[in-house]
């Protein structure tokens, strides 16, 4: 009799079943973390894809040279602006103003007019309008680049008349050239790959360090640091030393297979690079540090991972061109440090910038820093007390 009740139960007892099935219920509901992600996964993700991801961005700044100041050149300002694709931000005073705005990030288009244009428009010697163009991203600029194309024969449709309608024709009466600066052959390689260091950074750094410190936490060996007459800022930076060297090696593996796999120009500087490359490192790893302080175990650690990373690949501008995001997605985007990063390395690897150039993304990643690092420290004695 006692064997045939410690035997195995061959047949399917729907209440036992059904008491498996509680129990699930009830685990699920305890966990506050799994079930904010089981709602706030889709919700976030509705969000973001429904109303913040845009392939065809709008209303681009754009900077103008104004080198002529006639009724045909006001035309054609206006006009580019009522096109909804670009946006007039000002005027700049020569070229090189207009090259280091391209380089910064300030303005993704410069239109330059030369002194001469009404002139040689009235004698029918169809000349030309430079508009320069950030073609770091190729997705960024397409549309806006065949638009402005367009304008030039609508602003001659429209001030050509009476007159002047003769030069009115095929082909229009002058022309719009283009210059692709950065990425002239429109090659995704050169957007995409280094974007990669960044993302990769994120998401291993990020899920090394959460894990580490938890599975300690586990394992009760994070209390012997407590015994020890350490900081808690001292037990953290401490941690963080071998990830940030691990960091190091994933970036120099990115940066040759960048360089030697997928030909995408390093035209900066190497040492800056790592500079910056280091103070995104830190950032992530503080980062991890945080959300270990949150999480009570290694799933939950893994959750939150989950969690900051998606916003990160979807709203820095890896995946997405960052200007074509409503504001409120572009406000949230400026929080992320991958944000400032992807401008840092395709910067420097495609344009050639140096520290004075870098200097409106660098200070964001500082100052992220510092604030995720005094959240850690404030946390960390609360959770280990």
């Amino acid at each position: 009799m006692t064997a045939a009740r410690a035997g195995p139960r061959s047949a399917l007892s729907f209440q036992r079943w059904w008491a498996i099935v509680t129990k699930e219920f009830r685990q699920l509901r305890r966990d506050r973390v799994t079930f904010a992600m089981i709602v706030g996964i889709p919700i976030v993700q509705l969000a973001l894809f429904g109303y913040a991801i845009n392939t065809d961005p709008k209303h681009m700044p754009t900077a103008v040279i104004v080198g002529d100041r006639s009724e045909f050149t006001r035309t054609f300002v206006q006009a580019l602006a009522t096109s909804d694709y670009f946006r007039i931000t000002g005027e700049l005073p020569d070229d090189e103003a207009g090259r280091t705005a391209l380089a910064r990030g300030t303005a993704q288009f410069v239109v330059t007019i030369p002194a001469d244009f009404t002139r040689r428009l009235l004698r029918g010697e169809r000349p030309a309008i430079l508009l320069e163009a950030d073609a770091s991203d190729p997705t960024a600029t397409g549309a806006a680049l065949a638009a402005a194309r367009e304008v030039a024969a609508v602003v001659a449709r429209r001030d050509l008349t009476g007159p002047l309608a003769s030069l009115n024709g095929a082909p229009p009466p002058f022309d719009v050239v283009v210059h692709r600066l950065y990425n002239p052959e429109s090659i995704t390689q050169y957007n995409i790959v280094p974007g990669l260091m960044g993302v990769i950074l994120t998401m291993t750094l990020v899920m090394m360090t959460g894990l580490a410190i938890t599975r300690e936490r586990e394992r009760g060996t994070m209390e012997n640091l407590l015994a020890m007459p350490v900081t808690p800022l001292e037990v953290m930076s401490g941690k963080i030393v071998p990830y940030i060297a691990i960091g190091l090696v994933q970036a120099t593996i990115i940066l040759l297979a960048a360089r030697w796999v997928f030909a995408v120009p390093f035209v900066g500087s190497v040492t800056a690079l790592y500079g910056a490359a280091l103070l995104f490192i830190a950032c992530q790893l503080t980062v991890g540090i945080t959300l270990s302080s949150f999480a009570q175990n290694q799933l939950q650690a893994m959750q939150f991972t989950f969690f900051y990373f998606l916003p990160n690949i979807l709203l820095s501008g890896f995946m997405f061109p960052f200007r074509g995001m409503p504001e409120w997605a572009q406000w949230l985007g400026s929080l992320l440090p991958l944000t400032y990063f992807n401008r840092i390395v395709r910067g420097i690897l495609l344009k050639g910038n140096d520290w004075p150039d870098l200097w409106p993304s660098l200070w964001p990643l500082a100052v992220f820093l510092l604030v995720v690092m005094a959240v850690a420290v404030k946390f960390y004695r609360r959770t280990l007390d």
